[in-house]
C-alpha cells in the first residue's frame, strides 16, 4: 500500500500587516474628514458671529466703537479744567471699554454742569438729577412737561428739553429716554393703559431730541415702564407725583454699578427710535 503524505498548510505570519494597513488607511481618511469638517464648522462660526454682532449692532443693544471720536482714544486723563464746557468728554479710552472710576468722574462732572445749566428747573422741583445704578439720570416730573394723560411736552418746555440734547450730543455716552407713571389706571381715547402713556412720553421726547440733530439716531433708545419702577410710594399724592416722570439716562459704555449695590436692576420694554 502506498503511503500517502500530507501536505502540511504552510502558515503566513504576516497576514496582520494587510489589516494594519486598512486599519492605517481608514483611520487617515477618518482624520481627513474631521479635519475637513472643522475647516467648515470655523467658517459657518464666524458667519453665525458675524450674523448676530451685526443684529445686536442694528437693535442698538452694543455700543458700536466706530462711533467714538478717534482722539478720545488716545486721551490719558479727565479734564480737570472747571470751565470746560459738556462737549467731548476727555476719558481714557482702552479697547473702547471705559474705566469705571474714570467713568463715575465724567458723569459727575456732566452732573454738576447740567444742575448749573437747570438750576431752575431744579429749584422748582420739575427736574431732579441723580447718578443712578445704569447711569446719570435725568429726571423730567410731569408737573413740570406735561399736562395730566398728555404725551406731548409743554411747548414751554421744549427750550429746555433741547438744550438737555445739545449738551448730551457732545458726550460719547448712550440715551435711554424712559416714560413712568404711578399706579392710577388711566383710559382714554388716546391711550388705554400707563404702558402706552408712559412709551408715548417716552417717544415725544426722544423725537425732540433727534429734531436737534445734536444726538446720532443710533445712540437713543425709548423705554416704557408705566408704574412698575417707582421711586417714590403711590400711598401718597406727593409720591405719585414723584413717580410721574420722564428719566433720561446716560449710559456709560462699562459694566459698573453707579449707584447703590441694592438699586433695582430689573429692565423694561426697550423701543429703538428711528427718524
Amino acid at each position: 500500500m502506498r503511503r500517502q503524505w500530507r501536505r502540511r498548510a504552510h502558515t503566513n505570519h504576516e497576514r496582520w500587516l494587510v489589516s494594519y494597513a486598512d486599519f492605517i488607511t481608514l483611520l487617515f481618511a477618518f482624520f481627513v474628514v474631521l479635519y475637513a469638517s472643522s475647516k467648515a464648522d470655523h467658517k459657518k462660526q464666524q458667519q453665525v458671529s458675524q450674523a448676530i454682532d451685526s443684529a445686536f449692532h442694528s437693535l442698538g443693544l452694543f455700543p458700536d466703537p466706530s462711533r467714538v471720536p478717534s482722539a478720545l482714544k488716545n486721551v490719558s486723563a479727565i479734564s480737570r479744567s472747571q470751565d470746560a464746557g459738556i462737549g467731548p468728554v476727555n476719558i481714557v479710552m482702552a479697547s473702547d471699554v471705559l474705566s469705571p472710576v474714570q467713568v463715575k468722574q465724567d458723569l459727575e462732572r456732566i452732573q454738576k454742569q447740567l444742575e448749573k445749566k437747570l438750576a431752575n428747573q431744579i429749584a422748582e422741583r420739575t427736574v431732579a438729577i441723580q447718578m443712578g445704578k445704569d447711569g446719570l439720570i435725568i429726571s423730567l416730573r410731569e408737573a413740570g412737561f406735561f399736562s395730566s394723560g398728555s404725551a406731548t411736552p409743554k411747548a414751554a418746555t421744549q427750550p429746555i428739553l433741547r438744550e438737555i440734547a445739545e449738551a448730551l450730543g457732545k458726550t460719547p455716552y448712550d440715551i435711554r429716554i424712559e416714560g413712568h407713571t404711578d399706579n392710577v389706571p388711566i383710559h382714554s381715547e388716546e391711550f388705554d393703559s400707563n404702558w402706552e402713556l408712559s412709551s408715548a412720553r417716552a417717544t415725544r421726547v426722544a423725537r425732540i431730541f433727534l429734531g436737534t440733530q445734536a444726538v446720532s439716531p443710533d445712540r437713543l433708545s425709548a423705554a416704557g415702564y408705566a408704574e412698575f419702577h417707582p421711586v417714590a410710594s403711590n400711598d401718597s399724592v406727593e409720591g405719585r407725583a414723584e413717580n410721574r416722570r420722564v428719566d433720561v439716562v446716560v449710559l456709560p459704555r462699562t459694566l459698573v454699578n453707579l449707584a447703590m449695590p441694592d438699586a433695582d436692576a430689573s429692565k423694561g420694554a426697550w423701543h429703538k427710535i428711528t427718524q
